[in-house]
């Protein structure tokens, strides 16, 4: 078994050493399939770069192959939390206000095992989740198996990348790609 407070005791010095913002650590899977799931951020923009991604990545799995945290084979896996981001943490709640949630309960809340609402905040050690048909629900963090963001435009538009320096060359045109499924002329007879 796998001490959860000495394997932060590794990341989390490196993630602040770095400026970074640790999101998640994770084990996930079982024996010869493991996965060590990091997901960090640079708190300034809530992003992190391939770049840093890789940086960050290469400095733990150092730590990592001197300390050995981890009794059975795993794949590190180093990542930023994305669009549809996990909430970890208490501020993430306010940080994210207004925006639609998915929450998994660890026992039925009000007789909900899932909670999906838009986020109104965070009161105390609890989130206040406002649930279309039932109003304002607070749902204690202690209670929660997880939660996480969920994917819509007005997402996409709130977390556009500041700093495009490490994102592939962006398409602005409407043109179809060559050779893509819109070339295609649905009157035309040819398959």
């Amino acid at each position: 078994m796998t001490d959860q407070a000495a394997l932060l005791a590794l990341i989390e010095p490196v993630v602040a050493d770095m400026g970074l913002a640790l999101v998640r650590v994770q084990l996930k899977g079982g024996k010869g399939s493991a996965t060590l799931q990091i997901m960090a951020e640079d708190p300034a923009t809530g992003q992190l770069g391939i770049g840093v991604c890789a940086k960050l990545s290469r400095r733990l799995s150092d730590i990592f192959d001197e300390v050995d945290p981890i009794e059975e084979e795993y794949a590190l896996e180093v990542s930023s939390p994305g669009i549809d981001r996990p909430l970890t943490r208490p501020h993430d709640w306010d940080d994210w206000k207004t925006h639609d949630v998915r929450v998994k309960l660890t026992a039925p809340l009000d007789g909900r095992k899932h909670i999906a609402g838009v986020i109104k905040g965070l009161d105390g050690d609890a989130a206040i989740v406002t649930v279309p048909g039932a109003g304002d629900i607070r749902v204690p963090l202690a209670a929660m198996s997880g939660a996480k963001l969920v994917l819509t435009n007005r997402l996409i538009n709130a977390t556009r990348p500041l700093d495009m320096s490490d994102a592939d060359d962006i398409l602005e045109d409407d043109e179809p790609l060559e050779g893509s499924a819109n070339d295609h002329d649905p009157d035309s007879d040819e398959d």
